[in-house]
């Protein structure tokens, strides 16, 4: 299979309609159809059945919009780390660390200041995105290292080294009557009436169902709960950036959360290779 041929697949797969997808790839329908129609031919198989009105996928088609997907995504990745490469053989070698916005606390600082004192250390960007953004962007090459949070972030097919764990405290406006107690438990946040939980985006963009505000980042989630129309159980290291409008109460049996540093397996990269040393020495 060709690269090309995959792109038209996928763009095919997704839209559901010839026409939309060779308006999105900039190509003529026609074209697009023969090559879908070729692709079937080399595979041997039925991708997409089509009648005058739709389009839909075969369960061979569902298979290969995933695997497609997915080798786009390696061959992209591959795309950006091979560039980047380049630039560091020409004198300006830099890493780019990803992490969720407001998420590492005091780490992200320590961790920039013990590697900038190390011998040969290179310019670290940081990249700040939004929840569950951080592993898509390492994985598809667009960061070089990044700091992810266990339950919630996958780690296959990555190599890892635990930095901390930490227990987790629910926020909530400084004037709620819980914020003065010394812990809760999951139920009590579950009960509380007219705070629910934020709703983040899924990695399409949609939002789930349900009471809470929708959210789109770490700023926007603390402005929400001081005006008292949300809580949010997060990592007990959010308490260095609390605002005084705020308190954290630690929930006991909220699951641990564990901060790893995270970085593609085939990395030959020093650069990266002393800044995993730092991050493992503090």
């Amino acid at each position: 299979m060709e690269t090309r041929e995959l792109r038209y697949f996928v763009a095919v797969a997704e839209e559901l309609h010839f026409g939309r997808a060779a308006q999105r790839l900039g190509i003529a329908q026609p074209p697009l159809s023969r090559a879908i129609r070729q692709l079937e031919r080399r595979l041997g198989v039925t991708l997409l059945e089509r009648t005058s009105r739709s389009v839909t996928l075969t369960e061979a088609g569902s298979v290969l919009l995933v695997e497609g997907r997915a080798a786009l995504d390696a061959v992209d990745a591959a795309d950006r780390r091979t560039r980047r490469a380049a630039l560091a053989s020409t004198g300006r070698p830099a890493l780019v660390l990803v992490t969720k916005a407001g998420a590492a606390g005091e780490l992200l600082p320590k961790l920039l200041d013990a590697y900038a004192a190390e011998p040969g250390a290179v310019t670290v960007d940081v990249l700040l995105c939004g929840v569950g953004e951080q592993e898509r962007l390492l994985r598809d090459g667009r960061a070089d290292v990044a700091l992810l949070h266990l339950p919630f972030d996958s780690t296959t097919g990555l190599d890892t080294e635990e930095l901390r764990t930490e227990g987790q405290v629910v926020v909530l406006p400084a004037g709620h009557p819980l914020a003065r107690r010394a812990h809760l438990r999951m139920a009590d946040v579950a009960a509380l009436p007219g705070l629910p939980m934020p709703r983040w985006p899924s990695s399409d963009g949609t939002y789930p169902d349900g009471p809470g505000p929708q959210v789109r980042d770490h700023a926007q989630l603390l402005q929400l709960i001081a005006l008292g129309r949300a809580s949010a159980i997060l990592p007990e290291s959010c308490r260095v950036h609390l605002r005084r409008d705020l308190a954290a109460v630690p929930v006991l049996d909220a699951p641990a959360v564990t901060t790893v540093i995270a970085w593609p397996p085939h990395s030959r990269s020093l650069a990266l290779a002393g800044l995993v040393r730092a991050a493992t020495r503090l």
